[in-house]
This record gives structure tokens, sequence and C-alpha cells, in this order.
């Protein structure tokens, strides 16, 4: 019986903790954020501006105008290679990873690999989806990357991103990595 009064009494305490919390829960609308500001058109104007530029500096090999899209520091930069691509690729090289943190692979490194490449490159979008509001914001699309006319890979990329005094910066970047398919042998 003690028990009982002591698991009620709980119970009873959560309740009347947790109402002025279900009460704020209520009375924001749907997919509104409880003390943000909505995201404005404007805003998602300069975001996907900021997704143009990326695209377009890497057609450039715009070291500069690539790297002024990321809030300076520390970002993070990590991809994890779909379960086909990994079979594949482990048949060539047993130790590689899934995901594999490697603190050389970063904004920098991925630009540099760009401007030393003699074949072209180009990030393709497809399917963009902006979410977030007046502060924060998440990025997510398809891509299939290129290095000449050659797809090297394709999958989902996602970016968070923070809108300093300065416009939107990039703060991460992840992305699944899948191979293209193999071609098909004739035999």
């Amino acid at each position: 019986m003690i028990v009982q009064r002591t698991c009620l009494a709980s119970l009873l305490s959560l309740a009347v903790f947790a109402l002025p919390f279900a009460a704020r829960a209520q009375a924001s609308p749907a997919g509104s954020s409880v003390g943000s500001s909505p995201m404005s058109a404007a805003d998602r104007a300069a975001i996907e501006q900021v997704v143009e530029r990326f695209r377009t500096a890497i057609i450039a090999r715009d070291k500069p105008g690539f790297l002024a899209l990321f809030l300076p520091g520390t970002v993070t930069w990590e991809s994890a290679i779909g379960d086909e691509s990994l079979r594949r690729l482990r048949g060539q090289r047993p130790e590689t990873q899934k995901v594999k943190y490697d603190p050389q692979h970063n904004p920098v490194s991925f630009i540099d690999g760009i401007v030393a490449e003699p074949q072209s490159s180009e990030e393709k979008f497809r399917n963009l989806r902006i979410d977030g509001d007046a502060d924060v914001a998440s990025v997510v699309f398809d891509y299939s990357f290129h290095e000449g006319s050659r797809e090297t890979n394709r999958g989902v990329e996602a970016w968070h991103l923070v809108r300093t005094e300065q416009g939107w910066r990039i703060v991460s970047v992840i992305w699944s990595m899948n191979l293209p398919p193999k071609p098909a042998t004739a035999g």
C-alpha cells in the first residue's frame, strides 16, 4: 500500500511539473519552435545562394570563395560509405571502414584536391530541402559528384548552417557515399 501511494505521489508530481510544458506545446502551431523566429523567404533565398556558391566554387576551383561559405574553425566533414559500396571497396582494401574520422579530411583538403585535380569537378544537387528558423538551418539533398564526365559517387548530403552577422555559414557537412553501379560485363 505504501509503494502504491509513493508511485501515485510521484506520478502526480510529474504531472504537475509537466503541465506548463504541455500547455506551451499545445499553444505552439505545428512546425513552429517555441521562442524562435520563423525562417523568412529572404533567409531561405540566402541559404539557396550558399548551396549555389558551393556548387559553382567547385566548378571554378575557387578556394577562397569555397572556404568563405564555412564558419571559421573546425567544421564537421564526414561521410558514411553505403553497404554495397563498402562491400566492393573491401574487395580491394579489406581495411576500409564504413565511417572513419580523419581530421585531415575537411573543407580545405577537399577544395585543395579539386584545385590540384587536372579534370574538372562538379557536384550536382537534386531534391533540395531546407528547414530551420531565423538563426539555424539544415539543408538536405540528393547529390552526385562528377570528375570530368564520370560520376564517382552519389548519395544524400546534409549540412547545418548558422546565421552570423556576415550571413549564413556552414558548420557541418555529412554525406552518404555510394559508388556508381558496376557496368554489366558481357558474357
